[in-house]
């Protein structure tokens, strides 16, 4: 678990450094975007999806562990 838990948190890490360094840049689009409100959709859409997707592997991560455990 322990394990599992250091490499979560490394990606998570360098997602967010990812992101830190492309977030230099000022995209014309994210300014029009923000401008008529939209971007509020689009960022709550990226997060319902990466939620669905952490949940989905979350379960199938305990489903394993039980069969695995029931297997030995």
């Amino acid at each position: 678990m322990d394990k599992y838990f250091r490499r979560i948190s490394l990606v998570a890490c360098l997602c967010f450094l990812n992101a830190i360094s492309f977030a230099q840049d000022k995209p014309e689009m994210a300014g029009i975007m923000r401008s008529n409100g939209k971007i509020y959709v689009v960022v709550a859409v990226c997060l319902t999806i990466l939620s669905g997707l952490f949940i989905y592997v979350f379960t199938l991560d305990r489903k394993l562990r039980r069969l695995e455990k029931n297997d030995l």
